[in-house]
């Protein structure tokens, strides 16, 4: 078992689900999709069936590895590998497999690789991956083998099928070479018991839980949680196995650096922080999903809402984060206060929009009431990234009007997750000289 289950400790005996792990250190292509020493190869005949769809005029695969002179422009999603036995079982419940909670038995994951998504989608803005130099830390498909997916509509089709039929082959992919993986040769690399959130009290631990926001403004700025779009939804307490699982999927393609792919709703970090310190210092209670509405009493009758089921759920505390740029944190603030107001306590993750200088106020909309904030960094920090060999996702950069394998001069923002607030990135604050 690894390290990460054994530091699950006490809690690890009420697990609801076991992930399998698989961790792929190489990648190729060849004649047929298979995992052997650790070595994914993908046959691009069999990917291209999957991905086939008649809004989809053609697709192209290339893989991208970590240390390689490689960008990746106009990334629209990732999705980490896994499934649930052959064909996905009940992985991605309501794409792949039906529309039912899942987060229970065995979910096979294979670490170390993305499929993802790049090209031209309306609404979607300019996103980056570097897969080195100085920025590639600041994602987290920097360090992973990516396979990437290019696309070129069909003449005539609608974006939302175009859209619809690159998440579905996306997805389908993915599972693929989970299969390909579980069927590999030799034992797994880990097997990781975590839990799904307890519903009860163990002694005096405090019991804390994570109220997620999604983005959710309409077509191509909307996430799905179990096939269908969460914008009209109230907010709903779900065991965390369910992310595991790919409840979650992104449809939303805007802030880049604020964008949370559907990779990381499979890795939560902030339910893995949570995990590891369950029946140690803290109870993990669960998760909270939540809508981002865009009108005002939309978002306080929401917000207002998710306190009460974090209430009901009997969360002491909550860590919140969020989706997108200044909207998202009106959303945040409210859902703060409502928290405080309820007696419990409330940790925000919010990256800043402090200008390039850091001088501007940093949170566009800040709780009155509630005063733990995280910063995960500052959306107007300009980066200077050199030119690289080689470009997957489009020939341009269009934020910039400059070739996509130029040398460029960005914000932090562009970089795709490197202001994650769902706690992933590798920001941190370092004193004034």
């Amino acid at each position: 078992m690894s390290e990460r289950a054994a530091r699950l400790g006490p809690g690890a005996a009420g697990a609801t689900l076991s992930r399998v792990v698989r961790v792929a250190r190489a990648v190729a292509f060849g004649p047929v999709t298979s995992f052997t020493h650790g070595v994914l190869t993908v046959s691009r005949e069999e990917a291209g069936g999957l991905l086939a769809h008649p809004a989809l005029g053609s697709t192209r695969l290339s893989w991208a590895s970590p240390g390689e002179s490689v960008r990746i422009v106009k990334v629209l999603d990732a999705v980490e590998p896994r499934t649930k036995g052959p064909g996905g079982g009940g992985i991605f419940p309501g794409f792949v497999g039906r529309a039912r909670p899942q987060g229970r038995g065995e979910t096979h994951a294979l670490r170390g690789t993305a499929v993802v998504a790049a090209g031209y989608l309306p609404r979607a803005q300019e996103a980056i991956v570097e897969m080195s130099g100085p920025a590639a830390a600041l994602s987290p498909l920097g360090g992973t083998h990516n396979l990437v997916v290019e696309f070129e509509p069909t003449d005539g089709a609608a974006w939302e099928d175009v859209d619809d039929a690159l998440r579905r082959g996306v997805l389908r992919l993915a599972v693929r070479l989970a299969d390909a993986a579980a069927a590999g040769d030799g034992p797994p690399d880990a097997v990781e018991a975590v839990s799904g959130g307890s519903p009860g009290r163990q002694g005096d631990l405090p019991r804390v839980g994570v109220v997620t926001n999604l983005q959710t403004q309409g077509r191509f700025k909307d996430v799905f949680v179990y096939g269908r779009s969460f914008g009209a939804s109230l907010p709903t307490l779900v065991d965390a196995g369910d992310l595991d699982d790919g409840a979650v999927v992104s449809g939303q393609f805007g802030h880049p650096g604020l964008k949370n792919p559907t990779f990381l709703h499979q890795n939560h970090p902030v339910v893995e922080a949570l995990r590891a310190r369950h029946g140690r210092d803290l109870v993990f209670a669960g998760v909270v999903l939540s809508p981002e509405p865009v009108d005002q009493a939309g978002k306080e009758l929401i917000s207002a809402h998710a306190a009460r089921v974090c209430a009901a759920a009997g969360f002491d505390a909550a860590v919140v984060t969020k989706e997108g740029g200044g909207n998202a944190d009106g959303d945040m603030a409210l859902k703060m206060d409502a928290l405080e107001d309820l007696g419990i306590t409330a940790v925000g993750l919010f990256a800043e929009m402090a200008g390039a200088e850091g001088t501007a106020p940093p949170v566009v909309v800040p709780p009155e009431r509630a005063t733990a904030m995280v910063s995960t960094g500052n959306y107007d920090e300009r980066l200077t990234l050199p030119a690289v060999e080689r470009a997957l996702g489009g020939a341009r950069i269009d934020l910039v009007g400059t070739a996509a394998t130029a040398a460029l001069d960005v914000p932090t923002a562009v970089v795709y997750c490197a202001l994650s607030p769902l706690g992933w990135g590798r920001l941190t604050c370092r004193e004034a000289a």
